[in-house]
């Protein structure tokens, strides 16, 4: 595939590009419920997924965003029916297997966050492949959420550092929220400073706990397979109206407000 054309915020979107998030994480809802609807099987709803994972992550990279999280299966998600399971691991498969020269062709790195045990053969060799392969191209980072929970990646930080204590590399005094960061499985990422959710649900699911602590969340109601680049604009545009104050303020308070605990 031909290397995509940049896109100009200020013409896409109308916005400057430092207005733009440097990071986008997405919590990819709605697979199950768009079959449904359809009188489908689930897997359905998953395969037609693919569509939106591709513009999505197409879009990105035209438009410069640096960094792209996409939650593609949790550590929860084994509790699914088998066939569901088999179903979605071998899509993931399929899909590193052929979108790999789209993605080499533009410049895209790949990158896994989560753990390796428990993951089938075939799509761990897919996945290292990809990750070497686009390991030293300049673009938009892709990360691949994959066999993923956020209190676990917290917990093998916590080991990580325990073990680096124990051998004398690290005193506890020392361990700072830096360090702490360091050792997540997204090490070396910037945080995210957008959270958009699918399928109208109001919860996290054990998402990148650490990482969003100041993240703009934005929640749409189009369930993931419908999702589109139009609906990225809108949760983009949406983000750049917002002011990111992390916890100051935007301008002097009077005596009276400085009592109020609020943002």
């Amino acid at each position: 595939m031909p290397t995509m054309p940049t896109l100009d915020p200020k013409v896409v979107l109308g916005l400057p590009r430092e207005a733009l998030p440097r990071h986008i994480a997405v919590i990819m809802d709605g697979n199950g419920r768009w079959a449904q609807q359809r009188n489908l099987p689930r897997i359905e709803g998953h395969r037609h997924a693919a569509a939106a994972v591709r513009e999505t992550v197409e879009r990105c990279a035209q438009l410069g965003i640096g960094y792209l999280t996409l939650y593609s299966f949790s550590l929860e998600n084994w509790k699914r029916p088998r066939l569901e399971v088999e179903g979605l691991m071998a899509l993931y498969a399929e899909y590193l297997a052929s979108e790999r020269q789209t993605i080499m062709d533009n410049d895209i790195r790949v990158r896994h966050v989560g753990r390796r045990e428990g993951l089938p053969e075939n799509v761990l060799r897919e996945l290292d492949t990809t990750e070497r392969l686009s390991r030293d191209n300049q673009g938009l980072t892709l990360c691949l959420a994959l066999n993923y929970g956020s209190r676990t990646e917290i917990v093998d930080a916590v080991r990580l550092l325990a073990e680096r204590v124990a051998r004398g590399e690290l005193r506890p005094e020392e361990i700072e929220e830096v360090t702490i960061t360091g050792a997540l499985y997204t090490a070396g990422i910037p945080d995210p400073d957008l959270v958009v959710r699918t399928a109208s649900e109001m919860r996290i699911s054990n998402f990148l706990l650490w990482q969003i602590s100041y993240a703009e969340l934005y929640v749409m109601p189009v369930l993931w397979p419908d999702f589109r680049e139009e609906h990225l604009y809108e949760a983009i545009r949406n983000y750049a109206g917002r002011e990111r104050r992390y916890g100051a303020v935007s301008k002097p308070l009077a005596d009276s407000q400085l009592n109020d605990p609020g943002d």
